[in-house]
């Protein structure tokens, strides 16, 4: 199941919005076959392992990371492929909370007299898939909030520089970040300041759908994102009349997508925005605004997981942009909590990653 779970996060970045998924055919103790889902529309892990077989799989057992699919989608069900090559057991981490599966693979299974072993290793398996779980149980994005800060808690100095805060692995870790999700979401101010590519740099690496919360439609025509936004996916999010408006008809025009989400109040609704995304089948969201952006998406309760990266440094300044502004909470027991910690070390810098805490 190890080397199931290895196989099904090579599919990081091109899955959505299916699942990562893993699988492993062993037969007389030695691996005969093994598979993953390698891109969307494409073969699911259990018909790529049987395709990758070495020898028939009668009476083998197999080893896969989430619930076989029992239903007719964009590929025939593998239950039916486990059944036709005689598959003798088969050992499932996580099940599919999917309603067109939810225990009606196990069940399909059994009927037909193969052995099923359920929550094998499932702690590791559900952690391959948290954006999954979450997209197809609320059908919105999974969202995660990214910023970069020195020890100070600063992201950008008094006079507004901030390149670079960390060093050349964060960085780099960032871009994996924006090929393993659907999309990055930054407001215009950032877009103003920094005049970011929001693309990922990484060699043959997925692009993500790149979103800009921008309610006034001020994007500028020679800014990076619009520059290029034929070679990128770019979606414009405003909060007025796009309906024979020439500002929205000239960003059009360079090829990126304009809607128009306004909470009525002369600013974009977040939430209309993450149910829109929903519906485009975005499933996650990497948010890498500035401290405007990230309060709006708090208080919305919107973010799923925090990415801090913490630089070796102090700036100083009470002018100074912190990672969350707006006017935040009045008392301590107000604050948003977080839980499940994980820290890693790259080069000088830490990346410290939080689930957000739900209220029960």
């Amino acid at each position: 199941m190890m080397r199931a779970i290895e196989l099904a996060r090579k599919g990081a970045g091109w899955t959505a919005p299916n699942p990562m998924v893993g699988a492993v055919i062993v037969k007389d103790g030695r691996i005969i076959g093994e598979g993953y889902h390698e891109r969307y529309g494409e073969l699911h892990a259990e018909r790529n392992a049987i395709r990758n077989l070495r020898e028939a799989a009668e009476g083998a057992t197999l080893y896969v990371t989430l619930e076989p699919c029992c239903h007719y989608g964009k590929t025939p069900p593998c239950t039916e492929a486990i059944l036709e090559q005689k598959i003798k057991r088969v050992f499932v981490g996580s099940g599919d909370p999917n309603p067109l599966v939810a225990g009606k693979g196990v069940q399909f299974l059994r009927e037909h007299g193969v052995e099923v072993v359920e929550n094998f290793m499932r702690e590791e398996c559900d952690a391959i898939n948290p954006v999954f779980f979450h997209y197809i149980t609320t059908h919105r994005p999974y969202v995660v909030m990214k910023y970069a800060m020195t020890l100070d808690g600063k992201i950008a100095t008094r006079t507004g520089a901030s390149k670079w805060i960390t060093g050349e692995a964060a960085r780099t870790h960032v871009q994996s970040l924006r090929g393993r999700y659907a999309a990055v979401m930054a407001g215009i101010g950032t877009v103003l300041a920094d005049d970011p590519m929001l693309n990922c740099r990484l060699e043959g690496a997925h692009q993500p759908l790149r979103v800009i919360v921008d309610s006034k439609l001020r994007v500028p025509m020679e800014s990076n994102i619009l520059k290029t936004a034929r070679e990128y996916p770019t979606l414009i999010a405003c909060a007025i009349e796009t309906e024979d408006n020439p500002a929205a008809e000239a960003v059009r025009a360079s090829g990126a997508e304009v809607v128009s989400l306004g909470d009525g109040k002369g600013q974009v609704s977040i939430d209309r925005l993450l149910e829109y995304l929903g519906e485009q089948k975005v499933d996650s969201v990497l948010v890498e605004g500035g401290g405007e952006i990230h309060e709006a998406c708090l208080r919305v309760g919107i973010v799923n997981h925090v990415c801090c990266y913490l630089a070796p440094k102090i700036i100083g300044g009470r002018e100074a942009k912190s990672p969350v502004e707006g006017l935040g909470v009045a008392e301590m027991n107000e604050a948003m909590l977080l839980e499940n910690p994980q820290i890693t070390r790259l080069g000088e810098d830490f990346l410290m990653e939080y689930d957000v805490r739900r209220a029960e």
